[in-house]
């Protein structure tokens, strides 16, 4: 982590769910102009700006900073999930789990 920038992290987590600026903006609540600025001018975000991106995002504070965790013992197929739910909105996380209940027959 000696070289970790956090604008790059946002950058790549934008670009791994294919989002804009304003999508990142909205999903966050921070102001569109803010996060630009921020982007835009290399402006370190603060801790409470990094609570709200990691929010937007649906990930903690430490997969924003480690994004390259550990999952040994879990399967191939276990990890690709993983991945992918790490990549998803909160909205999405909520219909995915729902989905998976009802494929169980759970309520």
């Amino acid at each position: 982590m000696e070289d970790f920038n956090p604008i790059s992290r946002i950058n790549e987590l934008c670009q791994e769910r294919r989002w804009s600026l304003y999508q990142l903006a909205k999903a966050s609540e921070i102001p569109y102009s803010t996060l630009n600025t921020m982007i835009n001018k290399a402006n370190m975000p603060t801790i409470a700006t990094l609570k709200k991106l990691c929010l937007g995002f649906g990930i903690s504070m430490a997969e924003f900073f480690e994004p390259d965790q550990n999952f040994s013992g879990l399967t191939d197929d276990q990890i690709k999930c993983l991945s992918l739910w790490n990549r998803m909105t909160v909205r999405d996380k909520e219909l995915v789990i729902a989905y998976m209940k009802g494929r169980l027959g759970e309520t």
